[in-house]
């Protein structure tokens, strides 16, 4: 089985994935912003200089060799419009650069590290629905980062599939990360459930088994491809 770098690794979407993958026998590298566990690595990619300060430590602990990267770490912080500019700034900064700017740094390793060893790779983003339909007055800075998320998979997808790199992205809706009551009543409540036709919010290990399944089986000609968990709250 493959070895796998899986940033945001310490708590829901990022645990139930690791949860997953360990089942199937895969060996899990795991991050989080500090160190809980022995196979955990920590580092705070809110700085610049932690993505690659993270791949160099989880290649040494694979002995030279990453098969897969997930890009599921994240930040959900809202970000009103009439905070001061400054603090609207540092807001989205910090936003763009876990969100987006880590996960391109990682993959861009990743990349490089299969081209130069000759081998194929997996990338699998975690993205979210709000990539294509946007997100709250409070969240362009989150909707910002998960579009150009999008955009980079496709790009990876298009530019390395010929040398057996392929890359697949899902875009997750509301998910219950937190206790279910806190989470709604944080997020509008039964006003947020009238807009998903399921009825409900996706639970962490739904978007695991799709993050695992792009990991381990789906078949090469997905690349490139985009799936959608939302409950059909956005269907395109």
């Amino acid at each position: 089985m493959p070895t796998i770098l899986l940033t945001g690794s310490s708590r829901g979407i990022g645990a139930a994935i690791r949860t997953q993958l360990e089942t199937r026998q895969a060996r899990v590298i795991g991050h989080a912003s500090a160190p809980h566990d022995a196979q955990t690595i920590g580092a705070d990619l809110a700085e610049p200089a932690a993505p690659h300060m993270l791949w160099e430590e989880a290649l040494d602990r694979a002995d030279g060799e990453i098969d897969v990267l997930i890009n599921n770490a994240g930040l959900f912080q809202a970000n009103p419009i009439d905070r001061s500019d400054i603090e609207w700034l540092d807001a989205w900064e910090d936003t763009l650069r876990i969100n987006l700017t880590s996960a391109a740094q990682l993959s861009r390793f990743a990349v490089r590290h299969w081209l130069e060893r000759g081998v194929p790779g997996r990338i699998v983003h975690v993205a979210s629905r709000a990539g294509h339909r946007g997100d709250s007055p409070a969240h362009w800075h989150y909707a910002a980062a998960k579009g150009g998320m999008l955009a980079m998979h496709k790009t990876i997808a298009r530019a390395y599939a010929k040398d057996g790199i392929l890359s697949f992205a899902i875009t997750p809706g509301f998910t219950d990360t937190a206790m279910a009551g806190d989470y709604l009543a944080s997020r509008g409540g039964a006003g947020l459930l009238a807009d998903i036709p399921l009825g409900r919010v996706a639970e962490p290990k739904e978007i695991a088994a799709i993050a695992v399944f792009c990991a381990l089986d789906a078949p090469a000609s997905m690349t490139g491809a985009t799936v959608d968990a939302n409950g059909a709250s956005y269907v395109r």
